[in-house]
Parts: C-alpha cells; sequence; structure tokens
C-alpha cells in the first residue's frame, strides 16, 4: 500500500522547487493534495505536471484572509492529515543595509505566515495529523547576508517544540526539516549576476562534505518519511538534510 493512501495533504509553496517536488512525491504515494503559492502561472503549471488527485489555490500566507480562504476551500474534501509548511521568502541582505520593509517582508512570510498557516489549520486537522515545518540548514550556521531568513528559520524549530507539547493530546506530531543548499532556481534567484550564483554554488559545494546541492527529490523524500506513518514515533525533532553541512 502506498504511504499516504487516502490521506489529505497542504503544501504551501507548492509551484516550484521543494514543495513542487513534495507535492509530486505525497500525489504519487496516494495522497490528494491542495498546493498553495502566491503566482497563479506557476500554480497552474504545478497542477498541470502533477496531473490527478491535486489543487491549486493562489494565496499569501502572512495574509490571514487568504489562509481562511485557503482552508474552507480544503475543507470540501475533507480533514487534512499532513501540512507541509514550505511556503518562504529569502532575500540576501547584510545587517548594515536591511531595511524595515526587509525585516517586515521576512517575517511576515517565514515567521508569521507559517505560525497562522497551523494555528488556523488546527480545527481542519485529523487528530494524529502531521505538521512539516521546512526551515534552513543555515539557521545553524551564522551566514553572512542571513540575519533575517535564519533568524525567522530559528523561530520555526522553536514552534515545533512549543507545538510538541501543546498538541499531544490530540497526538499530532510537528517536526522541522532543515535543507541544506537545494538546487532551484530560488538559489539563483538570490544573487544579482549568474556569475555570483555560480560563485555561490562553488563556496556550497565546498564547505558539503557530501561536495553537492541536493536535489528537490531528496527533500520530499525526507518530507514523505515526516508525513507518514514510518515516523509515527518521531516527534519534535530537526531533521538536517544538507550533505552534512551542519553535522561537521
Amino acid at each position: 500500500m502506498s504511504l499516504l493512501e487516502g490521506k489529505i495533504a497542504v503544501v504551501t509553496g507548492g509551484s516550484s522547487g521543494i514543495g513542487l517536488a513534495t507535492a509530486t512525491r505525497f500525489v504519487e504515494q496516494g495522497a490528494y493534495v491542495f498546493i498553495a503559492g502566491r503566482r497563479q502561472a506557476e500554480i497552474d503549471k504545478a497542477v498541470a505536471e502533477i496531473g490527478d488527485n491535486v489543487t491549486g489555490v493562489k494565496i499569501d500566507i502572512s495574509k490571514l484572509d487568504d489562509l481562511d480562504r485557503f482552508y474552507e476551500a480544503v475543507a470540501k474534501k475533507g480533514k487534512i492529515d499532513v501540512i507541509f509548511a514550505g511556503a518562504a521568502f529569502v532575500e540576501k541582505m547584510m545587517t548594515a543595509t536591511v531595511t524595515p520593509e526587509h525585516f517586515d517582508n521576512t517575517f511576515n512570510a517565514n515567521a508569521r505566515g507559517t505560525y497562522f498557516t497551523v494555528q488556523k489549520a488546527l480545527p481542519y486537522l485529523n487528530d494524529g495529523a502531521s505538521i512539516i515545518l521546512v526551515a534552513s540548514a543555515g539557521k545553524n550556521k551564522g551566514l553572512p547576508g542571513r540575519s533575517t531568513y535564519s533568524a525567522t528559520k530559528a523561530a520555526l524549530r522553536s514552534f515545533a517544540r512549543t507545538w510538541t507539547s501543546e498538541f499531544k493530546d490530540r497526538k499530532i506530531r510537528t517536526n522541522v526539516l532543515s535543507p541544506g543548499a537545494v538546487d532551484t532556481p530560488m538559489f539563483d534567484d538570490q544573487f544579482p549576476s549568474k556569475e555570483g550564483a555560480a560563485e555561490a554554488r562553488k563556496q556550497i559545494t565546498t564547505m558539503t562534505p557530501l561536495a553537492r546541492l541536493a536535489r528537490p527529490e531528496e527533500i520530499a523524500s525526507a518530507a514523505l518519511f515526516l508525513a507518514s506513518d514510518q515516523s509515527s514515533y518521531v516527534a519534535g525533532i530537526d531533521l538536517p538534510v544538507d550533505g552534512g553541512l551542519t553535522a561537521v
């Protein structure tokens, strides 16, 4: 039997990169998946690529009305078994040049948005559901230009600890997935030029014991483990999928 047969899953940030790979894997394993994203064209493309058993909804997770509308749509299908909270805002900026707008955009999407993605879902979750928060290996590294981004991802680690305690009576498991550098368009978009992106790839490859960037499908495999009953006794952890970057 497929690992997610008959389950309903929500994947935010599901129209590209890690989110799309994860949504695809969940559908392959028997789930019906609702993907959420900010760009309708990308959502439509992702839905077409996945094919069956998927619905795409355009939302901004930093807007609570959007989240309400999203979960009302999901509720028409049934109760939620899996939340993969992967939507994020990334903008590399050194502390001396950080603006209030950059700070607010980063925290509103990554910390506030993820928090309310989960809070707003609570009435729609099945007991025994799995919540997966997508953080980053960078939260443990102190990388230049990542002060705001890394702080928001550290917040997700804290959320998971608290929610593991708060939701235990419903047997809802919350875990964190912390990817290293992943070969997605988002990686290149963080740099002002192709040359800058290429240099960053070279540097991160040198820093990583497995000497390469991850493929989105590799992160999706870890997400499937946390989503399924194969991790039924796993709660409150931070699972690094980073090629050994933070282990050595």
